[in-house]
């Protein structure tokens, strides 16, 4: 017996042994790929998360870009990554379902993109600049439709928030106004104020920050933005339009749950901080706070509302 047991006590010892240790996650460097240039809202946000991440999570965060494609050439690397933790990626709404939608071969599908935390949203709005010749929004519509084509929109991408913005409401008013993509919210604004194009497709914070440049003739909410409360939205102009952006972070397919849940409580430590939402309104930002199954039920709705839009722009 007593010889048994001493057998047993080593055959267990050696299972030990043999049997690989789960790793603590995490344990080396994060990189937080964006997937659009620098300077842009993803950018922004990224770089006022990195230092709090680091002291969450213990490790440092390593911010990487990755433009094209409206985001989809950093989402097609996404999927491509390990799934353990250590390359995370922003992710935009409605642009993860707008783009497998329209494209059919955008490099990913929505559901491969494992949402950690939504955090931040921007209104969209269109704007021209102070000394443009269309004093509101039905002044624009009017020109556009004695000139078509003539009216160059610029915005952030294709088949992104703003593209399809511009889709709906050339629609809704029955004008036909050209659309210019850039590789980012920044690009798009750098043309817009050099005089490239005649109007943009611009996120709230990015046109706050240029209040004093610009004409903001409507925004895609239901109620009034509160950091620019004078401007009238679409829908009390006639136009049941609603547009905005939404941010957060995801993870490769496979990823696992408790990875995953680190991550999301890590963002979601951030952006439920006063100091942060504080910091967020004042810039012009809306802030969120959407974890991992609140995330993925948000995308699966929007998938189904968003399917046969897109069907009726592909046409």
């Amino acid at each position: 017996m007593k010889r048994s047991l001493i057998m047993l006590i080593c055959l267990v010892g050696a299972m030990a042994i043999s049997l690989p240790v789960q790793a603590a996650f995490p344990e080396k460097p994060i990189t937080y790929q964006i997937p659009f240039g620098p300077g842009g809202q993803s950018d922004l946000e990224a770089r006022r998360q990195q230092p709090l991440l680091e002291k969450g999570l213990g490790v440092k965060v390593v911010v990487q870009y990755k433009p094209g494609g409206g985001g989809s050439v950093g989402w097609a690397d996404l999927v491509q990554q390990k799934p353990n933790g250590y390359f995370i990626s922003g992710i935009n709404i409605p642009h993860i379902i707008l783009q497998p939608l329209a494209r059919g071969n955008a490099g990913y599908e929505t559901d491969q993109l494992v949402p950690i935390a939504f955090f931040q949203a921007t209104p969209i709005g269109l704007a021209v600049l102070k000394n443009a010749p269309f004093k509101n929004l039905e002044d624009l519509v009017a020109y556009a439709k004695s000139n078509p084509g003539a009216v160059i929109c610029g915005g952030s991408g294709t088949w992104s928030g703003h593209h399809i913005a511009h889709l709906q409401f050339g629609k809704m008013a029955g004008i036909n106004m050209t659309y210019i993509p850039s590789k980012g919210a920044a690009d798009s604004i750098a043309a817009f104020l050099g005089g490239h194009v005649k109007a943009v497709w611009a996120n709230s914070n990015d046109l706050v920050q240029h209040a004093d440049k610009i004409r903001v003739l409507a925004f895609g909410t239901k109620k009034p933005f509160a950091g620019m409360a004078d401007v009238p939205t679409f829908e009390s102009l006639g136009y049941k339009l609603y547009a905005s952006i939404d941010r957060g972070a995801g993870a490769p397919p496979g990823t696992p749950d408790d990875v995953v849940k680190m991550l999301e409580d890590a963002f979601l430590s951030i952006a439920r901080d006063p100091k942060i939402k504080e910091q967020m309104l004042k810039e012009g930002f809306v802030p969120l706070e959407m974890g991992h199954a609140e995330s993925k039920a948000y995308i699966d709705n929007l998938i189904k509302e968003w399917a046969p839009v897109v069907k009726e722009f592909k046409k």
